[in-house]
């Protein structure tokens, strides 16, 4: 049975014209990479790649951008999903601090790409708010701020007192310049019209279906038969990893999204900021380019069956009370309703590198919240590696660092 990652209407898949449409493999071909994946993260890699002039085929099994990325919130944060303090007993803090430091790399490089090749994407790099509503959370929140101030981050704290936003906030962390929000389906379609003008090939609606290995390199193939070669072949089909490992790489659950019709006047109550709750699961909110909110979390144990509707709807409705208790004064009208699988880690990073069996088998794999800024770190470093550049932050990311 095939198992169903992405359930519902994705707010920008609806709301975003479609750039292009993509051939399927009809001949064999030869390459130096086969990307297995066209959403987010493999249009990110292939554009690395080929920038690097080195030649990458990407191959999609269904419609460019239509599983996981369409589902995706786009809040991109250099934060993890969890506090430095909560992550202690899985890594140390000076990685904790590297690994915020390499999303706020990441960051820039998003933001250089559009500054390079025009925003088409509803790209814009925000305030990112880390905040409790409970008195007895002020602390957690509080020692947060003092370690990244400390370490030269860009960082305000607020009290109750001094709250300028309009819902409750018993404390709260605002890391300036630290997050960013854009539209991940046309941010994919973007990467790969630039790569594509580098030499990079890309084909949908091309599943492949076996990987051989050999001493001379790899073969992926495909749905009608044809045949991808190359020297490696690597994996960024983000949840579905069956076909390359039997490892399970990170703990499934699902995610559920709302997203309102548009607001009036959204901008001037969340003053241009991404925003998320300390709450277990917790909650994140950002806004559009056409003035909606998104809000995100209610996550539960993943479920094969992701279309158990009742689960879906009780979610939902979850969400659509949060925002309306968060903004009571605003006129809130639900339009889009979708949900998918999220993977974390124990320690919020996720796997970049080579498979340590195997070393014609790469993984691009940005599990946790900051999945399109991990995929933008294995971009840079994989690309690298490929041309004998060994980066020392990889192993923050190593495949095997939990066996």
């Amino acid at each position: 049975m095939k198992i169903q990652y992405v359930q519902g209407e994705c707010i920008f898949r609806r709301i975003s014209p479609l750039p292009r449409q993509y051939d399927y493999l009809t001949e064999n071909v030869e390459t130096d990479v086969i990307i297995v994946g066209g959403g987010v993260t493999g249009a990110i890699l292939g554009y690395y790649f080929s920038k690097q002039k080195i030649k990458a085929v990407i191959l999609e099994k269904s419609r460019i951008a239509h599983g996981s990325t369409c589902i995706s919130t786009s809040l991109l944060q250099y934060e993890l999903d969890s506090n430095a303090m909560a992550l202690k007993s899985y890594t140390s803090i000076p990685n904790i601090l590297r690994s915020y430091e390499l999303g706020i790399k990441a960051l820039d490089e998003i933001e250089e790409f559009i500054a390079e090749n025009g925003n088409t994407c509803d790209f814009k790099r925000v305030d990112g708010l880390y905040y409790t509503a409970k008195d007895t959370e002020t602390k957690e929140i509080e020692q947060e701020y003092k370690l990244r101030k400390e370490n030269g981050f860009r960082v305000e704290f607020i009290e109750k007192e001094t709250n300028p936003f309009s819902f409750d906030v018993k404390a709260g962390l605002l890391s300036k310049g630290g997050g960013a929000q854009l539209n991940p389906y046309k941010f994919t379609h973007a990467l790969l019209e630039v790569g594509s003008s580098m030499g990079l090939n890309v084909y949908e609606n091309t599943e492949v279906l076996d990987v051989r290995y050999s001493e001379q390199g790899v073969t992926a193939e495909t749905v009608f038969g044809h045949k991808v070669k190359g020297k490696l072949i690597i994996v960024a089909t983000g949840y579905n990893t069956h076909l390359f490992t039997k490892r399970v790489f990170g703990t499934k659950t699902t995610a559920f999204n709302v997203a309102t019709k548009p607001i009036d006047n959204l901008e001037d109550i969340l003053k241009g900021v991404i925003v998320r709750d300390n709450e277990v699961t917790y909650h994140y909110f950002r806004t559009t380019s056409d003035n909606r909110i998104i809000i995100g979390g209610e996550d539960t144990k993943f479920l094969p069956d992701i279309l158990n509707e009742e689960l879906c709807t009780k979610s939902y409705d979850k969400l659509e009370q949060r925002l309306k208790n968060l903004f009571p004064k605003l006129k809130i009208a639900i339009e889009y309703r979708y949900c998918g699988a999220f993977a974390s880690t124990d320690d919020n990073l996720g796997f970049l590198g080579k498979d340590p069996k195997n070393e014609r088998l790469w993984y691009c794999l940005g599990y946790g919240a900051n999945g399109i800024l991990f995929s933008i770190l294995g971009g840079m470093m994989l690309s690298n590696l490929y041309l004998g550049e060994v980066n020392e932050d990889l192993k923050l990311f190593k495949v095997d660092r939990f066996e």
